[in-house]
Parts: structure tokens; sequence; C-alpha cells
């Protein structure tokens, strides 16, 4: 099935270039409140699975083992993008947690973002694996995995008995039949998962209507991972990012992926909202966002404001001048 145009990039007027995409908006009885092409094409939630991927270490007492502050637990959920902040809680949480930046599977990276990076490189820093962007993940994987008593090598295949804990709880919170789920290797090394949109979102409606979760342990854990995200909307991933200007709505939980692909959940309506730009693109994720939620009539104007202030309207040149824009088709 060819998938629909959600949106066109246009240089001094001219057409430059067209999105594909996919996007679904259930409610709490899982009823379809808008839907844009095929929802039920399979999709790897890439770091949009991130919230689930925590669940193991907080639901292990790895917080308070460990007396970690909101900061560094909100890490595990994170995308983080090597900010000073990001640096100085990783640098915390792996001392706390007594775990050798060697040890993990995530790649030596530098800082994501600009400036940090500038700072490493005149610094003559090298490329470490703290800075990779899902270091904090790779951290509480590799000590839940020592907590539980697991192996702590190999802790990333799909084999590993954490990955088929998380793949569990993939399977619980989307409803999905573990034999219907995809499975492949995410950019950082360890297990992803590809199941059909509806149910990414289905996932998602989760941790903002926790109530729906029958067992308790899990319903808390969610909570937990979702008020932490909601605390430390800069540590998910960095300031003036689309991530945390939704997460300082304290209504919302929502989580990017590499390759284009969104989660976000509302919590007073019941509503969850996952999408796939099939570029891969992730410019479009402010302003498309910001105008399904006012498909659905989103009351915080405040949140969609936000949205809009990231300026991925415009398209810019290097020198910071507007030279086209992009155009939303819902």
């Amino acid at each position: 099935m060819k998938q629909p145009v959600i949106a066109k990039e246009y240089r001094a007027g001219h057409l430059e270039n067209t999105h594909q995409g996919i996007i679904c908006a259930i409610d709490e009885d899982g009823k379809i409140l808008y839907e844009k092409g095929d929802i039920n094409q399979f999709v790897f939630y890439r770091s949009a699975m991130k919230p689930i991927q925590a669940i193991p270490a907080v639901s292990a007492g790895i917080i308070e083992k460990y007396q970690l502050t909101k900061e560094e637990a909100t890490l595990l959920t994170a995308s983080q993008r090597g900010e000073s902040y990001h640096e100085e809680a990783l640098k915390h949480l792996r001392e706390k947690l007594s775990v050798n930046e060697e040890e993990l599977v995530c790649g030596a990276s530098y800082p994501l973002n600009d400036e940090p990076k500038e700072s490493y490189l005149k610094s003559q820093k090298d490329k470490r694996k703290l800075m990779h962007n899902c270091a904090g993940k790779h951290l509480g994987l590799y000590a839940c995995a020592r907590e539980k008593g697991y192996p702590t090598e190999g802790y990333e295949n799909i084999n590993h008995p954490l990955q088929q804990e998380i793949l569990t709880y993939v399977s619980d919170l989307s409803e999905t039949k573990k034999e219907d789920i995809l499975s492949g290797t995410d950019g950082c090394g360890v297990a992803v998962h590809s199941l059909p949109l509806k149910n990414i979102a289905t996932s998602y409606l989760k941790f903002a209507c926790p109530d729906l979760i029958e067992n308790e342990d899990l319903r808390n854990t969610v909570k937990t991972i979702g008020n932490l995200m909601n605390a430390h909307p800069e540590i998910v991933a960095s300031h003036d990012f689309v991530c945390t200007a939704l997460l300082k709505d304290d209504n919302i939980i929502a989580k990017g992926g590499a390759q284009g692909v969104y989660g976000l959940a509302l919590k007073k309506e019941r509503i969850a909202i996952s999408l796939k730009v099939l570029s891969g693109s992730e410019l479009l994720w402010p302003v498309l966002i910001a105008q399904i939620l006012e498909r659905l009539n989103y009351s915080n104007e405040k949140t969609i404001k936000r949205l809009y202030g990231l300026n991925a309207q415009h398209i810019y040149n290097d020198d910071g001048k507007v030279i086209g824009e992009r155009k939303i088709y819902l």
C-alpha cells in the first residue's frame, strides 16, 4: 500500500521534498479517532521504546538502592544530546551504579548538540561511550542485568533474559502477541522491536493512563517513569527539542525515535498518538505534532505554541535566514 503524503517542503516556493507517513490516534477503548495511511504497518520503535526499556531497572529498585536523583533516573529513558547537564548527570549515574563505561555496548561518541560538541573538539577530548545518545539506557540495562543475577555480557542480545523481559513488557503494553512482534538491532546495539503503528499508540496510552494496567507492580513502575520524564524533560532530549516542548506539559507523555517515529499520549483526554515519517525525517515533528494536537482540539495552547516556537515550519540556510517552508497535510 502506498502511504499518503503528510508533508511537502518548498525552497523559494518550489517543491523540493515530499514526505509520506502514517498517523494514528486512539482513545482508551482503542477506537480510532484519527488515521492517515495504513496504521497496521509494522514500525520499529527505535528510541520511542526507551520508556518501556526502563521498566526492568525501575521495577528492580535501582533508583532506591543506588539513591539516584530524579535527573539521574530520567537518563534511563533519555536520548541525551551531550549538554553539560547531561554529562554531569551521566557521570554521577555511572559512578553510583559502579559500571565500567567500556563494558557498555554502545559506541563511543561526541555530544550530538553543536555547542557541547564544539567544546569537546576544542578541548581535544576523545569520543567516549558515556556521550552516546543512549548511554543512560545502557547504564540502566547493564546495572539491571547485574542486579537480577543475569550475565552482564550480551545484555543487548534478544535472547538475553533481560531483553526477553523487555519483550514481554512490549507485548503486554502494546497488546501484541509476542510471536507477532518483529525484532532487530537498534543503532546503539540493543534489541529493538517492530509492531503495527496502532499498537505503539496503545503502549503509550498505558503510560498516560496507568489505571488500564492490571498488574499493580507494572502500573506503579509505569507511573514512576512517566513522572520522571515530566519532572525533567530537558534530560529526556535537551532544551529546544520536541520531546522537551511536549514533556513540559504534565498532561503529556512523549518520546521520539530515530527515522521519524514518535509516540505520545494525553492523560486527561485519555488519547494516544503514534506517527511515522517514512522518509525518516525528524524535522517535521514539531509542526506535524502541533497540527495533530490542533486537529484533536487539544486545549493547552502553550504546548502547541512551544512546538511552533521550534521553527519547524520554516527552512533555514546556514546563516539562519528563512529560505523555504514546510506544509503539513492531515
